[in-house]
């Protein structure tokens, strides 16, 4: 197909002061064939007055209590009809032609059934502070914690999803880790260098400051499940991220303040 239908979804959770940034930046790409989901797990901060000035413009959407996070990317994706899927949280951004470049490339290269591109780092306010560090990575330096897959920049392909899905609702922070995991084991998975397609906000509120000591114990729970051994460099980087985690989140900190 010359525009296979892309599904999007934002899950979110009391995030008034960023959501409308993410839809637009949904709404306002160039490609013609998005579909496109807000799952909002009942917030009362305003969010749902957000939603509804855009509802015209959804696919479709809920506001209403759920279990978390990844429970509401699930329920998203359970509606999804597209090719290509996506999901996008709502503090984050995609930048202009981001979708366009990712459909183009699955659709020249159709032995890759994941794509992901570089990410910029901001703050609450949008400014760059920095860069994801996106690199190439595949099943086997996966499993050994090589993960540099900025979820906000990741495409794939709805067939493959049918094979490796839902996300494992037991997991808080490492469920991208998963499904990368997943999604890797069976097929392809491809970084594209230079091109920018989206934003990682960080913020004090944001799970990547707030909560991030739960990411590593539940990429270990993966490692594990699918038969890792306690001598695998991913346990060894565990214990050294264990001890670097406060200096990351200091640092992290002393930018957001900086800006």
């Amino acid at each position: 197909m010359d525009n296979p239908t892309v599904s999007i979804v934002t899950p979110s959770f009391n995030q008034a002061r960023y959501l409308e940034r993410t839809i637009r930046s949904v709404l306002e790409q160039d490609y013609p064939n998005i579909e496109y989901f807000v799952m909002d797990g009942g917030s009362s901060d305003g969010s749902l007055e957000i939603i509804q000035k855009y509802a015209s413009q959804l696919t479709g959407w809920v506001s209403e209590k759920d279990k978390g996070q990844t429970d509401a990317i699930n329920k998203g994706f359970a509606r999804a009809n597209g090719e290509i899927l996506a999901w996008l949280n709502s503090d984050d951004t995609y930048n202009p032609g981001a979708i366009s470049a990712a459909v183009k490339f699955l659709q020249e290269n159709p032995q890759v059934g994941l794509v992901y591109a570089d990410t910029n780092f901001t703050d609450e306010d949008d400014r760059i502070i920095g860069k994801f560090p996106a690199a190439q990575t595949d099943y086997p330096r996966l499993r050994q914690g090589y993960v540099h897959i900025p979820q906000q920049a990741a495409f794939w392909r709805a067939n493959l999803w049918q094979q490796v899905g839902p996300l494992d609702p037991s997991f808080y922070f490492a469920m991208d880790y998963d499904l990368w995991v997943r999604l890797a084991r069976i097929s392809d998975i491809r970084y594209l260098p230079g091109p920018v397609w989206a934003n990682f906000r960080l913020h004090s509120s944001g799970k990547t400051i707030a909560a991030d000591d739960r990411c590593w114990p539940e990429m270990l729970k993966v490692h594990y499940r699918d038969g890792g051994s306690p001598l695998a460099p991913i346990v060894a980087k565990y214990y050294v991220r264990k001890l670097v985690a406060p200096l990351l989140n200091w640092n992290r900190q002393r930018k957001l303040k900086r800006n």
